[in-house]
C-alpha cells in the first residue's frame, strides 16, 4: 500500500479533497485517507466518510468500506481516544479513485460554500462532554449506514458529515444543526413504529395468543 503525506493541516479541507484525486493510482487505500486527514482529528474523518458515504453510497460495498471506519470512529470518539485508530486490514482496503473523484465533484461546491460561513462560535456544543455524546450518535448512525437498506444511507451520513464538519471548525451551531438531525431521525423512528404497532399490533396479540 502506498505511503501518502498530505501535510493537510496547512490547507482548507476542500483543497485536501481535491489534491487526494489528483494521484495517478487508481486504487485509493483508507490508509491514505487516514494520512491525508489524521492530523485534523476525528471531525475531518468523519465528515470525509460521511460525505463519501453521500456521494458514492450507492456504488455496492461501498457503504462496507467507508461505514466500518464511521463505526469505530465514534466508539474512540466517545471513549475519548486522543488519535484514531484501525486495523491494518482495513488500512489496506480500497476504492476506485475515479469513483472518488466523481463523487467529490458532487459535493465539493457546498463544501466550499460552508467553509466560508462556518467559525468557532456556541463552544459548549464542542466541549469534551458534547464529543462524547456525538460519538455514541455516530455509532448508532454507523449501524444504520452499514445495513443493506436502499437510500438508507443518506440521512445519517449526512448527519455524521454534520457533526464532523462542526467538531473541525469548532462550530457550535453546525454540531446543533446535527443534533437536529437526530431529533429528527428519532421522531421518524418512533412515529414508524407507531404506524406498524397500530396496523399490525391486533395480529401480533392474536399469534402470540396461539401459543
Amino acid at each position: 500500500m502506498p505511503d501518502y503525506d498530505y501535510q493537510s493541516d496547512s490547507r482548507t479541507f476542500s483543497q485536501v479533497l481535491t489534491d487526494i484525486g489528483v494521484k495517478d493510482d487508481p486504487r485509493l487505500y483508507l490508509g491514505e485517507l487516514v494520512n491525508a486527514f489524521g492530523e485534523r482529528g476525528f471531525g475531518a474523518l468523519m465528515l470525509f466518510f460521511g460525505l463519501m458515504n453521500i456521494a458514492i453510497g450507492i456504488i455496492p460495498g461501498t457503504t462496507t468500506i467507508l461505514g466500518a471506519p464511521l463505526l469505530l470512529m465514534g466508539l474512540q470518539l466517545a471513549t475519548r481516544a486522543d488519535q484514531l485508530w484501525l486495523p491494518k486490514w482495513a488500512l489496506r482496503r480500497w476504492i476506485e479513485r475515479e469513483a472518488y473523484r466523481n463523487g467529490v465533484e458532487k459535493v465539493l461546491r457546498r463544501v466550499q460554500q460552508v467553509e466560508r460561513l462556518s467559525k468557532p462560535r456556541l463552544h459548549v456544543m464542542t466541549s469534551e462532554l458534547s464529543e462524547i455524546l456525538i460519538g455514541i450518535a455516530t455509532v448508532l448512525l454507523a449501524f444504520i449506514l452499514i445495513l443493506p437498506i436502499w437510500g438508507g444511507n443518506l440521512v445519517p451520513a449526512l448527519i455524521i458529515s454534520t457533526f464532523g464538519f462542526g467538531l473541525m471548525q469548532r462550530d457550535g451551531i453546525v454540531v446543533l444543526i446535527g443534533w437536529t438531525g437526530v431529533a429528527g431521525v428519532c421522531l421518524f423512528i418512533w412515529l414508524a413504529w407507531e404506524l406498524v404497532s397500530r396496523a399490525f399490533g391486533p395480529t401480533i396479540q392474536w399469534v402470540t395468543g396461539l401459543f
